[in-house]
C-alpha cells in the first residue's frame, strides 16, 4: 500500500482551451474503507472529450467538476482492502474512480469479467463502445444498403460507430484528421472511404464519397464539419449528435450551423443522446459487441499514456489531434 494518496483537482476553470495548468496534483492520506466497504487501487483512468464541458460551471446532464475536487473520470481498478465478500480483494473492477490513486468502491462500481483486458474493458466493451452502439443503431437507426458519415472516426466512439454501420450492412465513410489517420480509418477499419478534413474540401469530398447523399451523420464534432454534411442529407436522414469536440473550447459561443434548413426541407431528424440512458441494455450490447470482435470483425484500439503525473496532458491531446483511438492513461499495474 503507497503511503500517500495523489490526486488531481481542479485548480482553475479553463477559459478556452483546457490548459496542464488548470489541474492542481496533490497527496492526501490513503482514504479508509468503512465497515462492509472496500478501497480501489486505480490502475487505468478514460480521457474523453465530455470531460472538457464538466469543467464549465454552467448546466448540464452531470454538475459541473467542483474547484478543489478531484477530476471526474471513469477508471478500472483493483480492489485491495475489502470488508465486503461480494467483492474480494483482488477483484478487477470499473467505476468512477477519478484522477487519483485511491478511491472508495461503491454505487457505479461494477466488476471486469475474468479474461477481459482493460483496454477492451474501457474500449468496446465499455462506455466507448455503448456510446457508438446506441448512438448508432437506436438513434441512428441504419438500415442496409443506406450510407453512413461518421466524424472523427479515428477516435474513441467513432472508429468503433463506423465499423458498426459496416457490420449493418450500409456504406460507411470516416472524416478524419490527418493521411495517417485516415489510411487506417479506410485500411483496418474497413470503411468504404475517409475524408481527410485537415486537407480536403469536406463538402466536395462528400459529394464525390455519397454519390447518393448521406442517410445517416454520427456527428462527434459539431461545427463546419456539421454543417458541411447538412448539405448532403437525404429524405429522412437521422443526424446523430454524439458531440461537438470542434466548439468545447471555443471562448465565445460559435456560430451555429448556416444549412439548418436543410432538416425542414429533407424531413431530417437531429437528436441528441446520453449513452446512461440506454444503461439498462448495456448487457445486450456488450454480448453483440463481444461476438463481433471474436469474429475479427470490430477493431478496439487503445492508446495508452503512462503515469498518473501525465493525465491534464493526456486531456490536452484529445484537443490537439494526437490521438488515436482510445485514450487510457495507465496509473499502476494490478498486483
Amino acid at each position: 500500500m503507497d503511503a500517500v494518496n495523489r490526486r488531481w483537482v481542479l485548480a482553475e476553470r479553463p477559459s478556452g482551451m483546457v490548459r496542464e495548468g488548470n489541474f492542481a496534483l496533490e497527496q492526501t492520506p490513503v482514504p479508509e474503507p468503512p465497515a462492509g466497504g472496500y478501497l480501489v487501487r486505480t490502475l487505468y483512468v478514460s480521457v474523453d472529450p465530455a470531460m472538457r464541458g464538466w469543467l464549465d460551471d454552467r448546466p448540464s446532464y452531470v454538475p459541473p467538476v467542483r474547484l478543489g475536487e478531484v477530476m471526474r473520470a471513469g477508471g478500472l481498478g483493483q480492489v485491495v482492502r475489502s470488508g465486503d465478500p461480494r467483492v474480494p480483494v483482488g477483484q478487477l473492477v470499473q467505476g468512477p474512480t477519478g484522477w487519483q490513486d485511491y478511491v472508495l468502491g461503491g454505487p457505479g462500481f461494477v466488476p471486469v469479467p475474468a479474461g477481459v483486458p482493460p483496454e477492451l474493458a474501457m474500449g468496446a466493451l465499455g462506455m466507448t463502445g455503448m456510446t457508438a452502439y446506441f448512438g448508432l443503431f437506436e438513434v441512428g437507426a441504419p438500415r442496409p444498403g443506406e450510407t453512413v458519415v461518421v466524424s472523427a472516426a479515428a477516435g474513441a466512439v467513432g472508429s468503433l460507430a463506423g465499423q458498426l454501420a459496416k457490420i449493418a450492412g450500409c456504406r460507411a465513410v470516416g472524416i478524419a484528421g490527418g493521411p495517417g489517420k485516415c489510411a487506417w480509418v479506410a485500411g483496418e477499419l474497413g470503411l468504404d472511404a475517409c475524408i481527410d478534413y485537415h486537407a480536403e474540401d469536406v463538402g466536395r469530398r462528400l459529394a464525390d464519397t455519397c454519390p447518393d447523399g448521406v442517410d445517416v451523420y454520427f456527428d462527434n464534432v459539431g461545427g463546419a464539419i456539421l454543417d458541411a454534411v447538412l448539405g448532403h442529407i437525404n429524405l429522412r436522414a437521422r443526424i446523430v449528435a454524439c458531440g461537438a469536440i470542434s466548439v468545447y473550447n471555443a471562448a465565445a459561443p460559435a456560430p451555429g450551423p448556416t444549412r439548418l434548413n436543410r432538416l425542414i426541407v429533407q424531413r431530417a431528424r437531429m437528436q441528441g443522446f446520453i449513452v446512461s440512458d440506454y444503461a439498462r441494455s448495456f448487457d445486450v450490447a456488450r454480448r453483440a459487441m463481444g461476438r463481433w470482435l471474436a469474429q475479427g470483425r470490430l477493431v478496439s484500439r487503445s492508446q495508452v499514456v503512462d503515469g498518473l503525473e501525465r493525465t491534464p496532458a493526456a486531456l490536452c491531446m484529445l484537443f490537439t489531434g494526437a490521438n488515436t483511438g482510445k485514450l487510457l492513461v495507465r496509473v499502476a499495474d494490478p498486483r
